[in-house]
C-alpha cells in the first residue's frame, strides 16, 4: 500500500513539473493569431444567413403545419444546423435562439435521407430485441420541448408560432396543454379540431390558452361553440385577434356585432352557412355597434346578403380605404351586379366569386368590370344543371369583354371554369366575307391588259359567328392592324378548369401584352396542364386547392422517376385511362427519434 503512495507522489511531482514548463500560459492578449471575424459581422447580414439555414424560422402564416411546409426542405435537418450555428460564440447565439424559437415545428420525420437509418436505429431497441415497436418521435420531442420552455422562461417569451402535425395535436392534448401554458406570447398554434366546437375534451386546453395566452392572432368558432362564442360579448379575450372564422353558428346578429366590435385589430373575417345572416348586418343602427371595417371579407353560403346591403357596408369612407380581399361563396349577389361593387372598393387587389346560375347572362347591357386596382379575380360561375354550360359561358364571355376593354389595367391572374376563355380573349369578331380584298403586299407584278372581268368564287366559305362570340359585337375593330389585345396592360395569367372533370383538366395559358415601343401586336403561350407540386397561387381558393392534384415523384433508384401506374395494370402512356384517376397515395415513412444535438435544443431532432 505505501509502495503504490510513493508511486503515485513521485509520477504526480514528475508530471507537474514537465507540463509547467512545456504548457505555458498565456494571457488572451499575448496569444498568437488574428480575432474570428464570426464575432464581427452585423446582426442584420447573420439574421439573412440564418434565414437561409432554416427558412421555415421565418414562417409566420396562421395556417396548419399540413399547408405551410417550405419546398423539399428537411425542416428537422435545417433546425439541427441553427443549432450548431448557436454553439459558435455568444454573438450568435442570442440571434440564432431568436429564429430557433420564434417560429417552432414538431416534425413527425425528416424529409432526407437520414429517416432511413434513424428508421433503423429506432426499431432496435437493444441488442437482444432489434424490431422492436419505437416510441412517437413528435410526442418525444414535444415533451423535451415543454422541459425546455419550463425551464428556461427567457425562451418561451420567444415563441410566437406552434405547429405540429394532425395526429399528435390530436392525440397529445395534455402535453399541449402544458405546453401552451408557460407560452406568453403565443400568437399561433395549431389546436385539435375539438377545440373549435367546445368539445369536453378540449376544456382544460382552452382554458389555457384563454388565460394564459392574450396575445392570440388567429381562432375560429364552428357549430357547437355557440356558448363559447357568446361569452366574447361580456368577457373579451383576445384584444389583439386578427383572423376569425365563424362557420354553422345559431347566433343572433345583435350577439355576432357585440363580439366582432370586441375585436379591435380584426383584419380578416369569414362568415359561413349562418342563417341569421342578411343585410341588417351592415345597416346603420344607433343602438347596434357598426360592422368593423375590414381588409379582407368571405362571405360562404349567405343568401340572404343582397348587393345593397354590402353596398351600404362599402359606402362608408372607412371601409372603402382598407378592404383588399373580397370573397362572395354563393351569396344572394348575381354576377352581373359586380360591376358596382367594383366601383366602390378602389383599394380592393383579389376578387373571388363563386356562384351557381340557371339562366344566361341578360341581354339588356351591362357596365363593364372595372377596377384599376384589381389583380385577381376568380370568376367561378357554374350551371345548377352539369349537363347545360351554354348560360355559364355568357358570363365568361362578359368577363372577356371587360378585361379586352382596358377597364381592368392591373389584372394578372385570372381563375374561371371555362376552358374558352382563352379562345374569347384571343379570337376577336371576324368581319362577314364580302369579297376578295387587295393584300397589303403583291409578289405578282401588274398585268397590262387586265381582260373582260371574270366572276370568281371565294375560296374560303365564311363559318357563321358562334353565340359565344356574339357578345364581341359592342367591340370595334375598324382597323384589322390593330391587336385586339390593346385592353390588357400587363401580362395576364389565365387559369382554367373543365367542368367535365375538374379534378382532371387544370391549364393555363398566359397572354403578353401589346408593346408600342417595339411594335409587337402582344402574344399568348399555348395552353398548356398544371399541377399543383409546381403551383404557388393554389392555396388561393378552396376549389384550386383539391388533394387530388398534388403529385407524388418517386424515384426508380438509378436518377428517373416511376412510371405512373394505371388502375387496370398498364401504364399512363400506353393504354387509355378506363375511369378518372384516384388520389395519389403518399409515401408513409416511419416516424423519427430524437437524434442530433443543440444548443437548448434537444427536441429538434
Amino acid at each position: 500500500m505505501g509502495f503504490m503512495n510513493r508511486l503515485r507522489s513521485r509520477t504526480r511531482e514528475k508530471r507537474d513539473g514537465v507540463e509547467a514548463h512545456v504548457y505555458e500560459y498565456r494571457a488572451p492578449s499575448q496569444r498568437r493569431g488574428t480575432p474570428s471575424t464570426a464575432g464581427q459581422m452585423p446582426i442584420s447580414v447573420l439574421e439573412i444567413l440564418f434565414a437561409y439555414i432554416c427558412p421555415h424560422a421565418l414562417d409566420e402564416s396562421y395556417v396548419v403545419a399540413e399547408d405551410s411546409t417550405t419546398g423539399d426542405a428537411c425542416m428537422l435537418c435545417d433546425m439541427r444546423d441553427l443549432a450548431h450555428c448557436a454553439q459558435v460564440n455568444r454573438a450568435w447565439a442570442d440571434i440564432a435562439r431568436k429564429a430557433l424559437y420564434r417560429s417552432v415545428r414538431l416534425d413527425s420525420v425528416h424529409y432526407c435521407e437520414r429517416e432511413i437509418d434513424l428508421a433503423a436505429k429506432r426499431k432496435r431497441r437493444s441488442f437482444f430485441e432489434r424490431n422492436g415497436d419505437p416510441k412517437d418521435p413528435t410526442e418525444q420531442r414535444m415533451l423535451l420541448f415543454n422541459r425546455t420552455v419550463r425551464e428556461a422562461p427567457d425562451l418561451a417569451a420567444l415563441v410566437h408560432i406552434l405547429k405540429m402535425p394532425y395526429m399528435t395535436r390530436e392525440t397529445c392534448k395534455v402535453n399541449l396543454a402544458r405546453i401552451v401554458s408557460v407560452l406568453p406570447n403565443l400568437r399561433y398554434v395549431d389546436l385539435p379540431e375539438g377545440f373549435y366546437s367546445d368539445d369536453p375534451a378540449c376544456s382544460p386546453l382552452r382554458q389555457e390558452i384563454q388565460h394564459r395566452c392574450p396575445e392570440i392572432r388567429k381562432t375560429r368558432y364552428i357549430k357547437g361553440s355557440e356558448e363559447s362564442f357568446s361569452m366574447l360579448a361580456q368577457e373579451p379575450t383576445w384584444q389583439n385577434m386578427e383572423v376569425l372564422e365563424l362557420s354553422g353558428l345559431q347566433v343572433e346578429l345583435d350577439i355576432l356585432l357585440y363580439v366582432l366590435s370586441s375585436f379591435t385589430s380584426l383584419q380578416s373575417l369569414t362568415l359561413g352557412d349562418i342563417p341569421s345572416l342578411d343585410d341588417s348586418l351592415f345597416h346603420l343602427d344607433p343602438s347596434m355597434p357598426l360592422f368593423p371595417p375590414l381588409k379582407c371579407l368571405t362571405l360562404d353560403v349567405a343568401p340572404s346578403i343582397t348587393s345593397a346591403g354590402l353596398m351600404a357596408y362599402l359606402s362608408r369612407s372607412e371601409t372603402r380605404a382598407v378592404l383588399t380581399e373580397l370573397c362572395l361563396f354563393q351569396t344572394g349577389i348575381p354576377p352581373q351586379e359586380l360591376y358596382g361593387i367594383l366601383s366602390h372598393t378602389p383599394q380592393l387587389t383579389a376578387l373571388r366569386v363563386r356562384d351557381m346560375i340557371s339562366r344566361a347572362l341578360p341581354l339588356a347591357p351591362l357596365p363593364h368590370l372595372a377596377s384599376k386596382s384589381l389583380r385577381t379575380l376568380h370568376f367561378e360561375i357554374l350551371p345548377s344543371n352539369p349537363s347545360h354550360e351554354a348560360p355559364s359561358e355568357t358570363y365568361y364571355s362578359y368577363l372577356a369583354t371587360s378585361i379586352l376593354s382596358g377597364s381592368l389595367p392591373s389584372l394578372t391572374d385570372v381563375f374561371a371554369f371555362s376552358l374558352s376563355l382563352p379562345e374569347l380573349l384571343l379570337s376577336p369578331p371576324v368581319a362577314p366575307f364580302t369579297g376578295p380584298t387587295k393584300p397589303r403586299f403583291s409578289t405578282v407584278p401588274p398585268m397590262r391588259d387586265p381582260g373582260p372581268p371574270t366572276t370568281t368564287k371565294p375560296r374560303f366559305t365564311p363559318l357563321p359567328l358562334s353565340p359565344l362570340r356574339t357578345t364581341f359585337q359592342s367591340l370595334n375593330f375598324p382597323n384589322q392592324n390593330v391587336s385586339p389585345l390593346t385592353g390588357i396592360k400587363v401580362p395576364l395569367s389565365i387559369y382554367t378548369k373543365s367542368l367535365a372533370a375538374p379534378e382532371l383538366e387544370w391549364n393555363l395559358t398566359t397572354i403578353d401584352p401589346p408593346s408600342e415601343r417595339n411594335g409587337r401586336r402582344g402574344s399568348a403561350s399555348t395552353t398548356r396542364p398544371i399541377s399543383l407540386a409546381m403551383w404557388e397561387k393554389a392555396p388561393a381558393s378552396p376549389t384550386w386547392s383539391a388533394r387530388s392534384r398534388d403529385s407524388v415523384l418517386v424515384g426508380n433508384g438509378f436518377g428517373g422517376f416511376l412510371v405512373v401506374p394505371e388502375e387496370d395494370g398498364g401504364s399512363a402512356n400506353g393504354t387509355r385511362r378506363s375511369s378518372p384517376m384516384s388520389p395519389p397515395t403518399r409515401l408513409q415513412l416511419s416516424p423519427l427519434s430524437r437524434g442530433g444535438g443543440g444548443y437548448d435544443a434537444d427536441w429538434m431532432g
